[in-house]
């Protein structure tokens, strides 16, 4: 699994992300802050990469339906917050289904993931 994290997630995401899947990637470490919605899901897509972002615009699965990427995980934890954002990541990777969600789009909420498969 190949993953990018987006610029709206706390910096320290990428670390813990990177204890699970070595091959993540930032925005912000890539030069790419300020990019487009557009332009940086054009990137993730030529990458093959799955993206992990806070941002709700990127969460059209109308737009951006199952089965048409290498996947998104949308973190909305209750409260913002860095603390609140690492947290609701560190349990997402504690239940392993990570990897799993390869062309999906999902939502972790805290207590919950909500997930989109490919029809």
């Amino acid at each position: 699994m190949r993953i990018k994290i987006d610029e709206d997630l706390p910096k320290g995401l990428a670390e813990v992300v990177r204890g699970v899947v070595a091959d993540t990637r930032t925005v912000i470490e890539e030069g790419l802050s300020g990019v487009s919605d557009h332009a940086l899901w054009e990137i993730v897509q030529k990458e093959g990469r799955f993206l992990i972002t806070g941002d709700k615009a990127l969460a059209n699965i109308k737009q951006y339906a199952p089965g048409t990427h290498a996947g998104v995980l949308l973190l909305r934890p209750d409260e913002d917050g860095i603390l609140q954002t690492l947290e609701l990541i560190r349990n997402v990777l504690k239940i392993g289904i990570l990897e799993s969600l390869g062309g999906c789009f999902a939502v972790a909420t805290p207590g919950r993931l909500r997930v989109r498969r490919p029809t």
